[in-house]
Parts: C-alpha cells; sequence; structure tokens
C-alpha cells in the first residue's frame, strides 16, 4: 500500500512540475515573492523583422527618389517609439496626383517632395495644413516660398547643362559656358534634353530658357536649338545613361543637376580623384529647384507629424540628404560633406520664377516649346 502511494504521490508531483513548465513557456505568470521579482533575470525577447501590432506608425508619403540612411531613420522612431512607413509614390508630380486624389481618406500624415513646379497647385488643392516648424528658423528666408507655412522648404539644387569633361579635353574643344554658347557651329549635335512634358529636369530647364531669353524669346532660343540638332528624350535616365557620352552615348552635353559631379566621384568604380564631368552655371543657365514637405490635411496623428517635420528640417537629417538625394539640405546649419563642397556647385545667378507664374504659363510654355521643337 505505501508503494502505491509513494507512485501516486511521484505521479502527482510530475503532473505538477509540468503544469508548472508549461505555464512558464506560454508566458502565464503565477504567484512570485518580492525576492524573486527583484534578483530574477529574465531572457532577452528575440528580435522581430516586423514591429510588433501594436507599435504606433506615422506614414511619410514621397516620390520614389526619396531615400535616408537606416540609421537616421532608426534615431527618430527610437526617440519616440514610433515606425515611419514609407509610401513612394512614382515621380514627384504623380504622388502629388496620387495625394490630391485621396485627400477625403488621406493616404499618409506627412508628404515630402512637392517642388516649385508644382508649388501652387499644391497649395490649391488644399491637401496641406499650416505648421510652422521652429526648425524654419534655420532656412534662408529665400527658400520659404509659402507664408501661411503650408509647404515647407526641405531641400534644393540647380537643374544645370552637364559635359564631359574628358571628352572635351580629347576633342580640344573648350565646354560651354552660357545658354548662347549652345547656338554656335562647334556645339552642334553635342546636347541631349528631356521633354519638359514628361520630365521635371526638362521642364526646369526649359523654365531656366523662359527666364533667361524671356516670353516669347525662348522660342526662338528653341527654334535655333532644334536647328543645332539637339536631341530630346522622354527621361532623365535615357538621357544620363542613354545617350551621355560618359555612358557610351553620342551627346558630351547632357541637361542633369549640379550636384551630378560629386554623385560621379562617389559611384565612381574604380575610384576617381577628380569629378568626370562639371556644369554650366552661367547666369541664369540654371534652374534652382526647391522641394518641400508639409503635414497633410486629415492626419488622425497631428502631433507624431508634427515630430516628424521637425526631425526631416532638423539637423541630422539634413545632413544626411547630400549624399542619399544628392541635394543641398535647406537647413543652413547643417554641415555639408566633403565631397559635396569639393565638386557640387550651386549657380551664382539662378533663374527663378514665382511659383504663381509657373502654375498660371506652364502648360502654355510646355505646348509652345512643343509645336517648335517636336512638330
Amino acid at each position: 500500500m505505501k508503494k502505491i502511494i509513494m507512485i501516486l504521490f511521484w505521479l502527482l508531483s510530475l503532473s505538477l512540475l509540468t503544469a508548472c513548465a508549461a505555464a512558464s513557456q506560454s508566458g502565464q505568470a503565477g504567484p512570485a515573492s518580492p525576492t524573486s521579482q527583484s534578483n530574477t533575470v529574465e531572457p532577452a525577447p528575440a528580435e522581430s523583422t516586423s514591429p510588433p501590432a501594436s507599435t504606433i506608425t506615422v506614414t511619410l508619403m514621397s516620390h520614389d527618389s526619396f531615400d535616408a540612411s537606416p540609421e537616421v531613420i532608426a534615431a527618430f522612431e527610437q526617440t519616440h517609439n514610433v515606425k515611419i512607413e514609407f509610401l513612394r509614390s512614382g515621380d514627384a508630380g504623380a504622388a502629388l496626383n496620387q495625394a490630391i486624389l485621396s485627400k477625403e481618406n488621406p493616404l499618409a500624415d506627412v508628404f515630402f517632395g512637392v517642388d516649385n513646379t508644382f508649388f501652387s497647385r499644391a497649395l490649391d488643392s488644399g491637401i496641406f495644413e499650416t505648421y510652422a516648424s521652429p526648425m524654419l528658423a534655420d532656412i534662408p528666408a529665400e527658400l520659404k516660398l509659402d507664408p501661411e507655412n503650408r509647404l515647407l522648404p526641405v531641400d534644393y539644387g540647380d537643374v544645370c547643362l552637364n559635359y564631359d569633361k574628358g571628352w572635351f579635353v580629347e576633342k580640344k574643344l573648350i565646354p560651354p559656358s552660357s545658354l548662347e554658347d549652345l547656338l554656335k557651329d562647334e556645339y552642334k549635335g553635342l546636347t541631349v534634353v528631356e521633354n519638359p512634358a514628361t520630365s521635371s529636369p526638362g521642364l526646369a530647364f526649359l523654365l531656366a530658357t523662359v527666364v533667361h531669353f524671356g516670353d516669347p524669346g525662348y522660342l526662338d532660343f528653341w527654334k535655333k536649338m532644334k536647328a543645332q540638332d539637339v536631341l530630346v528624350v522622354d527621361g532623365w535616365e535615357d538621357a544620363y545613361y542613354g545617350q551621355f557620352t560618359r555612358y557610351e552615348g553620342a551627346r558630351p552635353i547632357v541637361v542633369s543637376y549640379a550636384s551630378s559631379p560629386p554623385v560621379e566621384v562617389f559611384f565612381a568604380d574604380p575610384p576617381v580623384t577628380d569629378a568626370p564631368t562639371a556644369s554650366v552655371i552661367g547666369d541664369e543657365a540654371c534652374f534652382r529647384q526647391v522641394e518641400f514637405i508639409g503635414i497633410l490635411a486629415g492626419t488622425q496623428k497631428r502631433a507624431l507629424a508634427e515630430k516628424l517635420v521637425d526631425f526631416l528640417l532638423g539637423q541630422q537629417f539634413q545632413e544626411d540628404i547630400p549624399l542619399k538625394m544628392f541635394v543641398f539640405p535647406a537647413n543652413q546649419k547643417a554641415a555639408l560633406p566633403e565631397l559635396f563642397q569639393k565638386y557640387a556647385q550651386l549657380s551664382p545667378n539662378p533663374a527663378t520664377l514665382p511659383p504663381a507664374d509657373i502654375a498660371a504659363k506652364r502648360e502654355e510654355w510646355i505646348n509652345a516649346w512643343n509645336e517648335v521643337v517636336l512638330r
């Protein structure tokens, strides 16, 4: 009898131990003494590749070219215990169109990437809320185009002609230094541009000619460019990587950005000690593009949206911009990397236009250009 009792006692003890182990594995808490709470070291949780369902998120809508270093984004997320969701939505025009079409049920909390060629359209759509970020104190007045602070400047750069330095050395030809130079006999058949109806840099370069030659004087320039055998392609990628002599094309002059030379150095393989390209930054030869951010109307996370805007305009993110998106930071306190200081260029007198004028006449200028150059 004692043997049977001992067996039953052993089985009961075993079942209790098994139950306790199961409870421990399933995360169920049992009674705990003060000593066990203060002295027991809990195992570290396993890393997860996705945030828990309870993680708060804030959504940033942008064009496809938005980029930032992971550690910079992580700094914001850790500081505010939040996750940024990125909604890249095509080029700048396509992303803005999507934001406007979804204004009754916004897809994001903050929008990154309206530039000054779409500025008035963006404001007229009513999709942005006013926010006077304290970071505006560090941004130059000439970049602030909205007195109501619905769109806040985040970066800028110049769209310019770029040329292949090695090609001109080989041909013993002096590179162009102005828009007028393109009309000289020695530059015939050397230039490729983007269609302003389908390309942001193409439109920016068209606007530079409108400012420099006036309206309708810009059309006379383009008539002569057509006689100069200018090549027109739909987009920047085809122009730069398909037609430019740097990449086995036949045209040594291309519409690109004044920040393209440091890109050439940054990605050079094997490394180079000098930029193989340069920009034409003469009087009104470049158009100054400014990009903006804003809080989308209807956001349910206004406080977080403000924090994200402050972060995007703050020094840490702004100093990340040059070597991620290859434009200049709007925050004048942001230090430029050595590569940018050495090779990036800005026009001392860029072409600029009030956003309202661009909005009012953009289609007219494009249509007139189309009749002169492509018909």
